[in-house]
């Protein structure tokens, strides 16, 4: 009887044992893939033509989450008013923006912006916003179609916090997959 009692304690553990063995291997790979989206990389999806020519409606990006040191002109992905919008850092903490006649001035000093194709972009000032500079934790962002972007000119400025990550990778459509400027 302590026999027949062993062989069937065997066989459950033994099922048990197989059961983990063979799913194991699944629940690591969607923790795997749940801790990369969370905290590396997301594809993200323009909507929208605010960042045209660079950027097209519904072409989708890598987002790193992981970059959080923003330098001028990186492209990044910020909540506002629970969505998510695609623009480019123009100004940083501490410093002034200014465009006139179409040129973008950062201190005082003129900065080529040779990611354009329409150069197009109306006389505007920091202080038209209420600020002499921009604060600490703060990033003055525009799209690239200055015509039809909805950015810091009317949004304001964007809190750190609220920055998702960068981005500068398109995986679709399979035609424009690769780095952009």
């Amino acid at each position: 009887m302590e026999l027949k009692e062993n062989k069937t304690e065997e066989k459950k553990e033994n099922k048990i044992s197989k059961f983990l063995q063979g799913t194991l291997p699944y629940v690591v790979i969607i923790a795997a893939v749940v801790l990369v989206r969370s905290f590396i990389v997301t594809p993200i999806q323009v909507e929208g033509l605010s960042m045209f020519s660079t950027l097209d409606d519904k072409e989708i990006l890598l987002l790193k989450k992981y970059d959080r040191s923003y330098q001028r002109f990186d492209v990044v992905v910020f909540n506002y008013n629970n969505a998510k919008l695609i623009k480019r850092i123009v100004g940083l903490p501490g410093e002034t923006v200014e465009y006139k006649d179409g040129n973008l001035y950062i201190n005082g000093k003129y900065t080529p912006e040779t990611f354009l194709n329409n150069k197009i972009t109306a006389d505007f000032s920091l202080e038209e916003l209420g600020y002499d500079k921009i604060p600490k934790g703060y990033y003055f962002v525009m799209g690239d179609n200055r015509t039809n972007s909805t950015d810091s000119r009317i949004i304001g400025l964007i809190n750190e916090k609220d920055i998702e990550g960068t981005t500068n990778f398109a995986i679709f459509p399979l035609d424009k997959i690769g780095i952009f400027n």
